[in-house]
């Protein structure tokens, strides 16, 4: 007899994406948002079949977008298998139910695209926890055929059909129940992470920001000598790291941190708030910028936003431009002359050929040496007792 085999293998989904374009929004920062949009998809296992632009200076309150342009994009799901349909803002329940119920296929928003990718990076328990809840919070106001995506996290394929008033209520409950126990686990979390952060009060704190994929992860191992995950895909790296960096004698901590993005879901940003605290509680920034990408500026805008939301944009910023090695001679000359009259700090380095990066570690030893000195006064005049530090978490 012989027995039918079944594939384990995930099967592989295709999606459209969608994006609306301000009357002001040129071509080029519009391919932008696209190609950034389509490697999210791409970080979670979607290929990308085409994309689907609109210009609106505001979407339409019942279905995002207008009319003619999703009966567009219904008539190319329909004979195109299309699995997803990805919109590149957030979208209301109301907007997502009425879309599924047209388009009959999954809908993904940038929110619910973002916390997948984070659901699928997150690690330790602290993370796991924080993604869960930002997941949950964001699908309580969503229910209605939105089991699909709750499926998706228990691992599961069937979806719940036609579930009435009576079993949403029941999904309702289940959920605030989870989110509570959630809340109560990070409590404790937090907690401990307190107590954990409370005993580097004695030493210098640096904490690497960045957009998400400018190389953070790689400059970590670079300067700590260590092997942490780094490979050129959007939240490699979504678990807080704390190392010991020692240079020209002094110990410092360096905290490798969640990369940020344009419109990062606000239920991420308040669930992961005890991991940015390695931010708040830093004595240094460095902010590091892939300076090849085209919209660089762009996504320093971005950075400094959400550090500011965070109230940490006035402590000491070192700005590292890296991957300068993709840059021509004139490129990296014209950015140079550019930030040449900027009060802040800033060094030009590629953390994966290792250009510059002892420029990089002198400029990082003078700031963390001036806070050093305030917490160890007589440290020059060699009454220093040399600090120690576990670099477990």
């Amino acid at each position: 007899m012989i027995e039918k085999i079944i594939s384990t293998a995930p099967v592989k989904e295709y999606a459209i994406l969608v994006a609306l374009v301000g009357q002001r929004q040129s071509d080029h920062t519009m391919q932008e948002y696209l190609d950034e949009l389509e490697f999210l998809a791409t970080t979670l296992g979607i290929e990308t079949q085409t994309s689907f632009t609109q210009k609106l200076d505001k979407p339409d309150t019942r279905t995002f977008i207008g009319k003619g342009k999703l009966e567009e994009i219904d008539a190319f799901v329909k004979t195109n298998d299309t699995d997803i349909v990805i919109f590149d803002d957030d979208l209301t329940p109301s907007q997502l139910r009425n879309l599924e119920k047209i388009l009959k296929v999954k809908i993904y928003d940038r929110s619910l695209l973002i916390l997948d990718i984070f659901l699928k990076r997150a690690q330790t328990s602290q993370a796991k926890t924080q993604v869960e809840l930002a997941r949950y919070q964001y699908l309580m106001p969503r229910l209605t055929r939105m089991w699909t995506h709750l499926e998706r996290q228990r691992g599961g394929t069937s979806t719940r059909g036609g579930a009435g008033e009576k079993e949403i209520e029941t999904d309702r409950r289940i959920i605030r129940n989870q989110i509570s126990l959630l809340e109560k686990k990070l409590e404790k979390i937090d907690r401990q992470g307190i107590t954990r952060r409370k005993s580097r009060a004695n030493v210098a704190r640096v904490a690497l920001v960045g957009y998400t994929n400018v190389g953070k992860s790689t400059l970590m191992n670079l300067l700590s000598k260590e092997n942490i995950y780094a490979k050129d895909e959007l939240f490699a790296t979504v678990d807080s790291t704390v190392r010991k960096v020692v240079i020209n004698t002094i110990p410092f901590l360096l905290s490798d941190t969640v990369g940020f993005i344009r419109k990062l879901p606000h239920n991420l940003i308040e669930s992961f708030k005890s991991t940015l605290d390695e931010v708040r509680e830093a004595d240094i920034l460095l902010h590091l910028v892939d300076a090849s990408h085209p919209g660089f500026e762009e996504h320093m805008e971005v950075v400094n936003h959400t550090l500011s939301e965070l109230k940490v944009s006035d402590k000491k910023i070192i700005t590292v431009y890296n991957k300068i090695d993709n840059l021509s001679a004139q490129e990296l000359e014209e950015l140079e002359n550019r930030q040449s009259s900027s009060d802040e700090p800033s060094i030009f380095i590629s953390a994966v050929k290792k250009i510059n990066i002892d420029g990089l570690k002198e400029l990082v030893y003078e700031k963390v040496k001036e806070r050093h000195l305030m917490i160890y006064p007589n440290f020059l005049n060699g009454e220093y007792k040399y600090w120690e530090y576990s670099d477990s978490q």
